[in-house]
């Protein structure tokens, strides 16, 4: 227990379960934002060129994801599937989560390429298929690219969340070595400083595609 305001030997001992947490934060991170980069696009896609039939429950599937708490959406899911291990729904609750927002972005990478690309495909008379794959969709997904950063920013900064599912990601390790030991300045103080560490860079990383892709 640390009787002072501070105290490098603790947070250096802290360091060790926190690191272990960051490698969960980390995958959840990674594999949450390969599915809702992959979803995202399906119902960019589906809400795009879909019937009604399919459109309107996607889009009120949309809404109601966006409406809810990503919180409420963890715990109701891990509540209904017991056998399932809860980093697996962490990443799948966050994927989806995401998905919903992602949609948006590729929607608007989509409706940001030149109406001549889709003329002059029309013109040459591709398949439709074609035109997705081989013109409209490289160029929608560089416009998208951006955007793709700061919600991967956005999830990796909410990864805390897991701690209602059991999961133990880096804020977690934190709090249960300051239980542990009573010394949380430390532990939590070292989370923040790996957020930071993290985080800062990549939104400056972000920022500067950003401006080469204006």
């Amino acid at each position: 227990m640390n009787g002072g305001l501070w105290s490098w030997q603790e947070a250096a001992a802290a360091l060790p379960p926190i690191l272990a947490g960051f490698r969960v934060t980390l995958v959840a991170t990674v594999v949450g934002m390969v599915v809702a980069a992959a979803l995202g696009l399906v119902i960019a896609l589906v809400r795009r060129s879909g019937g009604r039939w399919v459109t309107v429950p996607v889009g009120v599937f949309v809404e109601l994801v966006r409406s809810t708490p990503l919180l409420v959406q963890l715990v109701f899911v891990y509540l209904m599937l017991p056998t399932v291990p809860a980093l697996v729904i962490g990443c799948g609750v966050l994927g989806v989560h995401y998905a919903t927002y992602l949609s948006e972005v590729y929607r608007a990478g989509i409706e940001a390429v030149p109406r001549g690309q889709w003329e002059a495909a029309t013109a040459l008379d591709l398949p439709r298929a074609r035109v997705w794959r081989a013109v409209v969709l490289p160029q929608a997904v560089r416009n998208t690219l951006p955007g793709l950063g700061n919600y991967a920013i956005s999830m990796f900064k909410e990864t805390p969340f897991l701690f209602a599912i059991s999961v133990v990601e880096m804020f977690t390790a934190a709090q249960q070595y300051g239980a542990a030991t009573f010394d949380y300045t430390e532990a939590l103080t070292m989370v923040g400083l790996i957020f930071l560490a993290v985080s800062y860079p990549t939104s400056l990383l972000v920022r500067r595609m950003e401006n080469r892709l204006a």
